[in-house]
């Protein structure tokens, strides 16, 4: 099947205008088990999401967080599936800073091979397609290639930090190599600021989801870059634990 990757744009700008509909109101804030935050955004946008992908999509089966307790038994037989995060900085869209997203990927035998991520709060949409390349657009102006750039080693290497997620074991990645900058973002943004090479590797050694990283792991090898764990291995989607190993995505092919 040819996807049709303008029609997985749409749904995920129908999902950012349902969370945009909720921003700047109540957010009706309830906790999960794991104490993470889980708002009225993130049930609206998941109802789009989900509605909008079987009615185009209705061979193709879904894996949501927000319905993630699909047993594996089940979701092992799947060759291809959507993997969707239908609010991404959950904790960033309740600070009110913009800097969450709606992710969509495609997974088939376990890799990422197509993935939109959309900024609602900045309309601002990435999309990423195994052998077409990755693309970036703002509101209604043309989409814009994006390619990953070539670090600079002599002046060292611009980081993209968590914002919300520190750690040590970051800050001892982080003496052995040379930084020149770094930039703290939220959300799969970290993924995307790599992807449009205006950073050159994100780090991520703290705990990720799968539904986290899919989307925007489509659009940084789509652009040219790479995601791998410390031990070189790449990220592997719809594991039985569908909790990521850490990683480092980089700007360039190693």
């Amino acid at each position: 099947m040819q996807l049709d990757i303008y029609k997985v744009c749409e749904i995920a700008k129908a999902a950012g205008s349902a969370i945009m509909n909720i921003y700047g109101g109540d957010h009706g804030v309830e906790y999960k088990d794991d104490s993470s935050p889980l708002t009225l955004a993130d049930k609206a946008s998941n109802r789009v999401i989900e509605e909008g992908l079987r009615q185009h999509f209705p061979q193709i089966p879904i894996l949501s967080e927000e319905g993630k307790d699909v047993p594996y038994e089940v979701r092992s037989q799947w060759q291809r599936f959507w993997l969707v995060d239908p609010l991404d900085g959950t904790k960033e869209f309740i600070k009110r800073n913009g800097e969450f997203t709606v992710n969509i990927a495609l997974i088939e035998e376990g890799k990422p091979v197509a993935g939109v991520v959309y900024v609602p709060a900045q309309d601002k949409l990435y999309r990423g397609e195994a052998g077409q390349g990755a693309w970036i657009q703002q509101g209604t102006d043309d989409p814009q290639q994006i390619h990953v750039r070539l670090p600079d080693l002599d002046k060292g290497l611009t980081v993209v930090m968590s914002r919300s997620h520190p750690s040590s074991e970051l800050e001892q990645y982080l003496k052995g190599i040379k930084v020149a900058d770094s930039l703290p973002v939220g959300s799969s943004l970290k993924l995307c600021v790599v992807a449009e090479g205006k950073a050159d590797i994100y780090p991520r050694l703290g705990p990720t989801m799968e539904w986290d990283t899919a989307a925007g792991h489509a659009v940084v090898e789509a652009a040219g870059g790479t995601i791998r764990s410390p031990e070189g291995e790449p990220l592997r989607y719809n594991k039985r634990n569908l909790l990521n190993t850490y990683f480092v995505c980089s700007g360039h092919r190693t």
